[in-house]
């Protein structure tokens, strides 16, 4: 998460908000009352998390493990929660869709981060690909709300539809993601393309208008 943005959120929130994670098991967010993961408690913080060095407010008691995108509402009531994160983790999730609609019923406002389509785009991010290699989505945000795009894999293999290696260095740390602050609900909808000349339109079309820019 952007720094900027965990100032942002922590100075929004009273001591008495309650604020849910969405997703945190590789770096959860210590300010948060309750968090939702398919991972468990006791293997929390896969990424630079320093369990000693942050406090947390959850407890393994306020943890819940579980699959985000399984057709069960999660456990909570609506509106239960003043606050919800949910940052890098919708790109990796079968139906963002979903989660998003869940976001939505159980918290009255919300922060939403994804990488962007200029680290998604880019060739050599952590290997011969473009962006990541385990994402399934690419992300816009267009008017409010959020567009997700399935991550063809003509992206890695054709020129015109990824920025070269190298390009990826050039992004400052704002570039590399999207973000979206939400009030009242989260708007998330799938971009389909049904066909090749649709879906490398899409991809062709978002690096030649950055190229352009």
């Amino acid at each position: 998460m952007l720094p900027a943005s965990r100032t942002a959120i922590l100075e929004r929130l009273g001591d008495d908000d309650l604020l849910l994670d969405v997703g945190a098991w590789a770096h959860p967010f210590g300010r948060a009352d309750w968090v939702i993961d398919l991972g468990s408690h006791a293997t929390r913080g896969l990424y630079y998390y320093d369990r000693d060095a942050e406090p947390e407010r959850f407890t393994a008691e306020t943890w819940v493990q579980r699959d985000l995108c399984h057709r069960e509402p999660w456990p909570f009531a609506d509106d239960q929660f003043d606050f919800a994160v949910c940052s890098h983790v919708l790109e990796d999730v079968r139906d963002p869709v979903w989660v998003c609609s869940e976001l939505s019923r159980v918290a009255r406002a919300g922060y939403v981060e994804v990488p962007s389509r200029l680290e998604e785009h880019a060739l050599g991010v952590h290997g011969p690909w473009a962006g990541w290699s385990h994402h399934h989505w690419l992300c816009d945000v267009v008017d409010g709300r959020l567009e997700v795009v399935f991550k063809a894999h003509e992206i890695h293999g054709t020129p015109e539809a990824h920025f070269p290696a190298g390009f990826h260095g050039t992004l400052s740390e704002s570039q590399r993601v999207l973000t979206l602050w939400w009030e009242g609900a989260v708007e998330c909808r799938e971009r389909i393309h049904a066909d090749t000349v649709s879906r490398n339109e899409d991809l062709r079309g978002f690096v030649a208008a950055h190229r352009a820019s």
